[in-house]
């Protein structure tokens, strides 16, 4: 297993950034796509060079916007082209909205640049990938390896009406992991979705106040903020195939949010 290749989007920082280090603590090597800070970036690369366990693994940064069309084909080929092959897609690349607006007064604007972001983006470069998955798997004489890792939101079934383009974007997010799950059963690769709560990222440090005090009061049972490691180790996981039984499965990293209580 180790020659494994893996895409991560959004890999220059947070959770993304996570996850690219665990991946290369499990014998992966990497592409890293980023969207503006090329400095970032190369931290992110440097991080995980450090923590492979292969001195030798490659590890490339690739900067693409992935809700445009040309971009998302750049990324593919780019991956083509340094690795040869892709063992693991994790869809993490995702924005929240610009403002928090009531749901009453929000512009299609916004609508339109969470849907392409975080959902048609990620959709189409999912059908480009799964289609060259399909094609190594076709020519491969061993069996297939491949596998796709969503990384979703509580957002998907918790309702903010503030942000609702966010929850939209989220839900059609959750759907598209079942869809391509039944999709690419019989071939072999499993689709997961890894839903993450509450994390301490850069998207969420203007809330810290807010959400400091509701898991304090018992928001979440495991009465603490999520780190971007706890998606990680769930995403790593995965990566290994300790599912092999599941495809379009969701795995909650939320502090338990999603559990009904009296």
């Amino acid at each position: 297993m180790s020659d494994r290749v893996a895409l991560v989007t959004g890999a220059s920082r947070g959770i993304g950034r996570a996850i690219a280090v665990e991946l290369a603590r499990r014998g992966f090597e990497l592409v890293l796509n980023y969207v503006q800070n090329a400095a970032a970036a190369e931290e992110a690369r440097g991080a995980v060079r450090s923590a492979s366990r292969r001195p030798a693994a490659r590890v490339e940064t690739c900067q693409a916007d992935i809700s445009v069309p040309a971009y998302r084909a750049a990324l593919v080929a780019f991956t083509r082209e340094r690795f040869g092959r892709l063992d693991l897609l994790v869809n993490n690349a995702g924005v929240a909205p610009l403002a928090r607006t009531d749901l009453l007064e929000a512009s299609e604007e916004s609508f339109e640049r969470l849907i392409h972001i975080n959902l048609a983006g990620p959709y189409f470069l999912t059908q480009a990938v799964a289609r060259w998955m399909l094609e190594q798997g076709a020519a491969a004489a061993s069996p297939q390896r491949a596998a796709i890792v969503n990384i979703g939101s509580i957002s998907a079934y918790a309702a903010s009406p503030e942000r609702g383009d966010y929850c939209v974007a989220k839900a059609g997010f959750a759907m598209m992991t079942k869809l391509y799950a039944v999709r690419l059963a019989e071939a072999g690769i499993p689709v997961y979705e890894v839903r993450p709560g509450v994390i301490a990222t850069d998207m969420t440090a203007g809330v810290k106040a807010k959400y400091d005090v509701l898991i304090a009061q018992g928001l979440t049972p495991i009465r603490r903020w999520g780190t971007p490691t706890d998606v990680a180790h769930a995403v790593g996981a995965l990566a290994d195939g300790a599912l092999p039984f599941s495809t379009g499965a969701v795995i909650d990293v939320d502090g338990g949010f999603h559990i009904r209580r009296l």
